[in-house]
This record gives C-alpha cells, structure tokens and sequence, in this order.
C-alpha cells in the first residue's frame, strides 16, 4: 500500500540529493531517511533540535563543541547495540544521543556548521571520522567520544574492524562527498534490514539508493543492484551498460553481460 507521507519524503529526498554536492543540506536529507522510519516525522522540529544544541556551542570553538557534544549532552556510540537501525536515523540518534560513527559524525558536522566549526566527512573503511576544515590534521572520532585522533590511531581502529593483518593507508583519510555520506548510511541500512529478513523496510532503503546520483565506479554497481533488487531491470541495466563504458574490456564485458541479463528478465 502506498504512504503518501514517505512518497513525499522520498521525493524531496530524491530534490535533494541532485543538488550540487556543497549544497546539499545533511541536515535535512538524514532527516529524510529517518521520516521513511518515522512516517509524519516533523523534519523542522527536529532540525530545530540540532539548532538548541548548537546554541550550547561558543562560536569558532572546537574544543568547546566537543566538551558540550560528549561530555555535557553524552553524545556516545552505541556499543552494546550496535546494530539497532535507530542508531541511524537522525532524530532517534538526538532523542537517545547514541549513534554509530557515521550519524553521530553527522550530528558533529551538522553542529558544528552551526556555530562556524566546519567539518567534512572522512569515510574511512569501517570507522567513519570527521576531519576540522581549517585544521586539516585534527580528525575527530565521533563514536569515540569525540578524542581527536591521528594516524597511528586510525590504524589501529581499522584492524580493530579488519583484524591485525588489515593494512593501512593514508588514502582511506580522504574527505568524502554529501552524497557519498547519505548512501553509506542507507548501505548499513539495508544490511540491517536484510539481515533481519525485513523485505518492507529494505524495500524503501533501495528506493532511496536509486535516487543518488552515482560518481564513482562502486556507487554505480551498487545503483544498478538496488534497482534489480527493487524489480526495475531496465534501469538496472541502463546503469551497467554507463559503467561497461568505464571500465577495462574484461570487467565491460562482464557488466554488459549482466545488462544483457537485467534485460531478459523484462520478457
């Protein structure tokens, strides 16, 4: 049965999403993911609610925006129950204060874009941070308390995830996109979902995916596989035949063989 409420989210989701990358309101669009949750979420409200938090802040000042995030309000990552979806959606993450590393870097930069305090996302692999734009060697780990932590420190939060063999590399420290931020959160979502065998709440997950612009060759392939999880195989298919066009002839060829397959499905 259709909602209108969460078509209505999902269509400014997907308004959203197709603006130029800095000009995307996070804010707003995490909102949005959690109002497909929350059906009749009041998005102003709780975008208010970031606004009172903000107000605690002295303006410019990092340490300050960190004391009152972590130590006065308790901002914390949800370690006992990592995997609660509520950990993702924005407004239950303010309402409890306890989030996973990518919604509590959210709140962080989002906050912090408040009160003058910018910061870009740096989606490092199993550990979301947070990077100071005017001090490019402090990195804040939201899930951490928000410690500021350097490299030998994200070394070691990548083996804790991968295991003692992971390696490391600098390159995993880069600042990554708006819309790179608000598909990984739908990414961890659908695990979620999928894992719990809830087909519905994954439904509305893909839905959402598909409407992010794909800008690189991952995000394409994960597009394309949203849309034949979702039944629409023609745009499946579409999507793999734009990235054949990218790739190396062997992995071209094995993407237009899956279009190819994508389109059979449509007889």
């Amino acid at each position: 049965m259709d909602d209108p409420k969460r078509d209505e989210a999902t269509a400014r989701f997907a308004e959203l999403v197709r603006e130029p990358d800095d000009d995307i309101p996070l804010d707003e669009a995490a909102m949005l993911i959690a109002a497909h949750a929350h059906p009749g979420l009041d998005i102003a409200a709780e975008l208010a609610r970031l606004d009172d938090i903000a107000r605690g802040c002295a303006p410019g000042d990092l340490d300050g925006l960190r004391h009152h995030l972590f130590e006065v309000l308790g901002f914390s990552g949800n370690t006992s129950r990592f995997g609660d979806p509520r950990n993702s959606f924005l407004n239950d993450v303010l309402e409890r204060r306890l989030g996973i590393p990518i919604s509590l870097g959210v709140v962080t930069m989002e906050v912090g874009r408040r009160v003058d305090v910018p910061f870009e996302g740096i989606g490092m692999p199993g550990h979301f941070l947070v990077r100071h734009v005017a001090e490019p060697r402090v990195l804040v780990d939201p899930f951490g308390g928000g410690r500021i932590v350097d490299e030998a420190a994200c070394e070691a939060l990548l083996r804790s995830v991968y295991g003692p063999s992971a390696v490391f590399d600098a390159s995993m420290l880069a600042p990554v996109a708006k819309r790179a931020i608000l598909a990984r959160m739908l990414s961890n979502l659908r695990q979620l979902y999928l894992a719990a065998g809830d087909v519905r709440s994954a439904g509305w997950v893909l839905r959402l995916r598909t409407t992010i612009p794909a800008d690189t060759v991952a995000e394409m392939a994960d597009v394309a596989s949203a849309h034949a999880a979702l039944g629409r195989f023609a745009e499946a298919a579409t999507v793999l035949e734009d990235l054949a066009a990218l790739l190396p002839e062997d992995s071209a060829q094995r993407a237009r063989a899956e279009a190819k397959l994508q389109r059979s499905r449509l007889n």
